[in-house]
């Protein structure tokens, strides 16, 4: 089979982020825009020949290369800084068509000069050409000198009136002491005029800004009608994320397994993947915007979680699925690096396609729609032969138990602590409030933040379980600890 032309292809596609067709040039100032916003987002092309349809249709009555010289000289009189295009001829069986073709520019923003910079610039967003906003325009400026909104000072915040106490905690229990040093060289902190002062970066990881939150929602059905369950996240970012995971595990179901005596609980969705991509939204989305946040939906046939921004720096989806990656928020990826939380640049989106395929599940669909980047998990399909458990309620773990009906004997206990309650003895309650407040972390870390051995985390969380007052929920890697509220 013969194979078709790389354009045909494209504009087989329909128009999009790097494409738009036309019958004929239309007047100057209209595909003037299309260049400037292609310019100003990832590049593009421009081609003319084409219907609305996608049908060629060529242009026959042209003098091509007359017209060729036409935009270059209107390229030049109506946009600045100066942009150069690449204009030339495609042959598309035997339908010739005209081709603008533009790169990400160099020297951002671009714009009309008869509307100046204020009114006359254009980015691409979807198939469309939209003007840029004013905070959009320095946030062009910036991407041109190659710096991040969150490694910008903020002058208004008086740096002693911070409680760092959130980000110390986290680099202590990574053996990593947060000091002043520290706190320079990641850029959370900048020297001016011998005055120190917060970047953008630290008040973000701070939960500083009222638009730093993440809204959660599980919804009945496949569409917002109905809320089941909403909520809304603010404080520090790592709070936040661990907040959003303990939402999304007690609305996913659970595939219960038993062997012998051990029971082993599998969410629906592989958990590695949901963290990756939550973590990515968090990482990359655009703070420079104070008026939108994080938003993560929960439907009964996906898991959707939406982040604000699109693509930083002219990325396309294609070249994300390839792995190439763009850091919009350098501070906030250099301590999330720092902490572990990243492990390679540019291997998120295949580790997350990965982890679903060892799961055997469906593979999730990443997108940019609009100014939105979208992660969407298909959520698993359960048959009439699979011992499954809904997580959602407040005591996700005692309805396990309940419902299920496998263990008995974790039912008498579970039942047991329900009517009895449990008194904590105190050298093991420091433990318990850690749990509380940090379900996910590991007996390692947990260890480093009470300043205590693992074997005595290790034993303590022994006496938890025994008594019923915690259960473990999902595999020790990826799992996390449910308190059953049963202490006193």
């Amino acid at each position: 089979m013969e194979n078709k032309h790389p354009l045909l292809l494209d504009i087989e596609k329909g128009e999009s982020k790097n494409l738009e067709f036309k019958v004929q040039l239309p007047t100057s100032k209209e595909w003037v825009k299309s260049i400037i916003s292609f310019a100003n987002s990832a590049g593009g092309k421009l081609v003319i020949g084409v219907s609305d349809n996608r049908t060629l249709i060529g242009l026959q009555h042209f003098d091509l290369f007359e017209l060729m010289d036409k935009i270059s000289s209107t390229m030049h009189e109506l946009v600045a800084p100066t942009l150069l295009p690449n204009i030339y001829i495609e042959n598309i069986n035997g339908v010739e068509l005209l081709v603008i073709e533009v790169q990400r520019g160099a020297l951002l923003p671009y714009y009309l000069k008869s509307k100046g910079k204020e009114l006359g610039c254009y980015q691409r967003i979807g198939a469309t050409n939209r003007i840029v906003s004013q905070a959009q325009v320095i946030e062009l400026e910036r991407q041109r000198n190659h710096i991040s909104f969150d490694s910008l000072i903020n002058y208004e915040v008086d740096l002693s009136t911070l409680d760092l106490t959130p980000l110390q905690q986290r680099f202590a229990a990574h053996g990593k002491p947060l000091t002043p040093e520290k706190l320079l060289s990641l850029k959370l902190v900048k020297n001016d005029n011998n005055m120190l002062y917060p970047t953008h970066g630290l008040l973000i990881l701070l939960g500083f800004y009222e638009h730093v939150e993440i809204k959660c929602s599980r919804f009945k059905g496949t569409t917002m009608s109905i809320f089941l369950d909403k909520k809304e996240y603010t404080g520090d970012l790592f709070q936040q994320i661990e907040n959003a995971e303990l939402f999304i595990k007690n609305h996913l179901h659970l595939r219960a397994e038993v062997l012998g005596l051990q029971r082993t609980d599998t969410f629906e969705i592989p958990f590695p993947a949901i963290r990756e991509a939550l973590l990515n939204a968090v990482m990359h989305r655009d703070y420079s915007n104070f008026g939108r946040d994080i938003k993560i939906g929960i439907y009964d046939d996906i898991l959707n979680i939406v982040s604000p921004g699109g693509l930083p720096h002219g990325l396309t989806i294609h070249d994300a699925l390839k792995g190439r990656s763009e850091i919009r928020n350098t501070v906030i990826a250099r301590v999330f690096k720092e902490l572990d939380l990243v492990e390679q640049w540019g291997s998120g989106i295949q580790r997350i396609k990965e982890y679903c395929i060892k799961a055997n599940i469906g593979l999730p669909v990443f997108s940019e729609s609009g100014d939105f980047t979208d992660w969407e998990f298909p959520r698993k399909i359960r048959h009439s032969n699979e011992a499954v458990v809904t997580t959602d309620g407040i005591n996700d773990g005692i309805n396990d138990g309940i419902n299920d009906g496998i263990n008995d004997g974790i039912n008498d206990g579970i039942n047991d602590g329900i009517n009895h309650q449990t008194i904590i003895p105190k050298n093991i309650q420091p433990l318990l409030t850690c749990i509380k407040h940090s379900p996910s972390l590991s007996t390692k870390v947990f260890a480093k933040q009470l300043k205590v051995g693992t074997a005595t985390v290790e034993r303590h969380i022994k006496w938890l379980k025994d008594h019923n007052v915690i259960k473990r929920i999902g595999a020790n890697k990826d799992g996390y600890w449910q308190v059953l509220n049963n202490e006193k």
